[in-house]
């Protein structure tokens, strides 16, 4: 029992030892000389907002010395973008933007957020602008008696787009003051979609510098006046790299208008295999699964309802097309209306930077065309197979005359007796025929010349 204590006791205190060994080369660095880098490329989308809302609330909550916010976005939705400005506006300690890496750019949504930062930073060769704000959706012209109701239609939509114009033109007016850099080139931006090189954002006050890299950005920060802040240093600072959690890499790469488009044809696939071949299971689940997700991608991105009503609508053609024999009209008409579906999701214009690539949709198309196709070819070659079991496989076969058919009698077949009817007059006993028709339990026969 001692030899056993004793073992106890040396490895503990081994652990200890080693522990004490690890800790005592660290480095105590508090929370107020640390500075939170959140990184994120991509559609400002909710799942964008609480990765950044994330990123502020911590840094705040933790009393980190700043937070930077590496960004590179095409726009996005309006909603999720004054998640994170409402965020940035409320910390309590500096936000950094900075685009980059070079080639990057702050578009639509990304130009509203810059200007609501602390600090605005490029890395060269990027860009920012074209902020003007796009509805999401698409009208389609009408013909006949719809004239008047488009007209109208229209109207509406001109009134309600200059709504939205003057109100983020006003947003941006407020945001952009506040921060005290160029107003009137933040409006433009809005109002004429006006975009500039990061050199030129520099020069008019758009942004404060350009940096090549992270550790650039932080010599640059060094010794600045921040407003509301004071004198900012990054000496001996530590940066803590805040990333995205497994759930909301999910939902972004899901999110995106090319998957969810992508994820739909994948569904539509498996529900027409699922059909075809009821029992396979797995086709029929990855389908169910798939549809789901593409559809909660839709719903995220705030897709315009009608498309995504005649997409299913196609989905609904394609199934149709197998079960019923339409030359391919109901296969047209689903194209037709995957297309028309598509056009009004997001609309014609892709000034929010979220809209389907071309390419993913003549390929989607493609894969549910020919999935149709082959499953309907199978179909109908099924269909004109010859039966083999049963009652009609008997067409066609060669029977023996049990007795003198005359018309009437019995014919002997696959071990069995049938009644049959002569239709090449007296038959003999013995004599071989074959069968014509079958007519309930009676055998349409003719003698074998």
């Amino acid at each position: 029992m001692k030899r056993y204590t004793a073992l106890f006791v040396l490895v503990f205190l081994c652990f200890n030892f080693s522990y004490c060994a690890k800790t005592t080369g660290q480095k105590n660095v508090s929370p107020e000389n640390k500075i939170m880098v959140a990184t994120y490329s991509g559609i400002i989308i909710p799942v964008a907002a609480e990765y950044l809302q994330d990123a502020v609330g911590k840094a705040n909550a933790q009393n980190y010395k700043a937070v930077i916010i590496n960004l590179d976005t095409p726009g996005g939705l309006d909603p999720s973008m004054r998640v994170i400005i409402k965020s940035i506006m409320n910390s309590k300690i500096p936000v950094v933007l900075y685009v980059s890496p070079s080639g990057a750019r702050a578009a639509s949504a990304g130009v509203f957020i810059a200007m609501a930062a602390h600090v605005v930073a490029m890395s060269p060769g990027t860009n920012i602008g074209a902020a003007h704000p796009v509805m999401i959706g698409g009208t389609l012209p009408g013909s006949g008696k719809e004239k008047q109701e488009d007209e109208k239609a229209k109207a509406q939509a001109k009134v309600l787009s200059e709504k939205v114009l003057n109100d983020a033109s006003a947003y941006i007016e407020s945001i952009t003051r506040q921060r005290n850099r160029n107003v009137d080139w933040a409006v433009k931006a809005v109002t004429k979609s006006d975009s500039i090189s990061a050199q030129e954002a520099v020069k008019i006050n758009v942004a404060d510098f350009i940096a090549d890299d992270i550790d650039n950005l932080l010599e640059k920060l060094n010794g600045r006046t921040i407003a509301g802040f004071g004198k900012f240093s990054t000496k001996n600072v530590e940066l803590v790299y805040f990333n995205q959690t497994s759930r909301q890499k999910f939902l972004a790469t899901i999110t995106n208008p090319n998957v969810a488009m992508i994820l739909m044809s994948i569904g539509a696939a498996g529900i027409f295999i699922e059909m075809y071949n009821p029992g396979l299971i797995l086709p029929g689940v990855v389908g169910a699964v798939s549809l789901v997700l593409g559809f909660y991608s839709f719903h995220t991105l705030s897709a315009n309802f009608a498309g995504v009503i005649l997409i299913m609508l196609a989905m609904i053609f394609f199934i149709a097309e197998i079960k019923v024999t339409s030359y391919g009209l109901l296969s047209v008409g689903g194209v037709i209306s995957v297309i028309l579906g598509v056009i009004m999701l997001f609309g014609i214009n892709p000034g929010t930077g979220i809209s389907v690539s071309y390419s993913i949709i003549a390929s989607s198309l493609a894969i549910i065309i020919a999935v149709t196709f082959v499953l309907g070819y199978i179909v109908v070659r099924a269909q004109r197979r010859r039966t083999v079991t049963g009652k009609e496989s008997l067409a066609g076969k060669t029977a023996t005359a049990s007795n003198t058919l005359n018309p009437n009698g019995k014919v002997f077949i696959d071990g069995e007796l049938w009644n049959a009817l002569s239709l090449s007059g007296k038959i003999g006993v013995g004599e071989k025929v074959e069968v014509v028709k079958v007519d309930g339990f009676e055998l349409k026969v003719k003698k074998i010349s």
